[in-house]
């Protein structure tokens, strides 16, 4: 712990300025997903040398939304982190870890992670697409581009294709309920479970207010 909490604030500072900003992502979310990071690695016993700097690093490069290299992001990602840990002497020991973690957080990228510490990144990140915040962000994110939050004639898709595009509602079913059985650590599941029910929650109380 004591070499983490030595480098920390440089962690902060580097994100902090390279970090490209969106409704989704932004400081607030690495905040999140560092602090979520720190208690799946102590309930599964993973490694925080590799745990912290990746959570840090993880959004330190991204491809815009729709740009068509997105999947690329993390890998970019990866090896602006590393370049960076080992420019201010992060034991290099952690590195291809670190690496590997960043590079496997991505939902568009599609890489398994393969290590403990790289599954707790992932589910960290991934955690905060569910809940509250969760809702939040994906409104954020659809009135960014300009979608709607239904599409008025069936807002919950029961009898036509998935249009997240132009439909927020609709990201829902086509990512969000997902997630929960991506989730890699059985602490994260457990969290995915409850975070996914308040999710299912605000979407009946919606359809019941629409329908009623």
């Amino acid at each position: 712990m004591d070499v983490v909490q030595r480098f920390e604030p440089k962690l902060f500072e580097f994100i902090s300025q390279e970090m490209v900003q969106d409704p989704a992502h932004d400081l607030s979310h690495v905040k999140r997903v560092v602090k979520t990071a720190i208690e799946l690695c102590q309930q599964e016993n993973a490694r925080i040398e590799v745990v912290l700097p990746a959570a840090y690093l993880h959004d330190c490069f991204t491809f815009a939304k729709n740009h068509p290299e997105r999947a690329q992001s993390s890998t970019i990602a990866a090896d602006k982190a590393t370049q960076f840990l080992a420019s201010i002497d992060y034991p290099r020991e952690f590195l291809s870890d670190i690496r590997h973690a960043i590079c496997a957080h991505s939902y568009s990228a599609n890489i398994p992670p393969t290590t403990i510490e790289a599954k707790v990144v992932q589910d960290a990140d991934r955690l905060d697409a569910l809940g509250a915040v969760g809702i939040a962000r994906c409104l954020q994110v659809s009135a960014s581009f300009g979608a709607s939050l239904y599409q008025v004639d069936d807002p919950f898709c029961a009898n036509r294709e998935l249009d997240d595009r132009n439909y927020t509602i609709d990201h829902f079913y086509n990512k969000l309920f997902k997630l929960e059985a991506m989730m890699n650590t059985a602490s994260a599941k457990l969290e995915a479970r409850k975070r996914t029910q308040y999710m299912e929650g605000f979407l009946n109380q919606l359809k019941d207010e629409i329908e009623r």
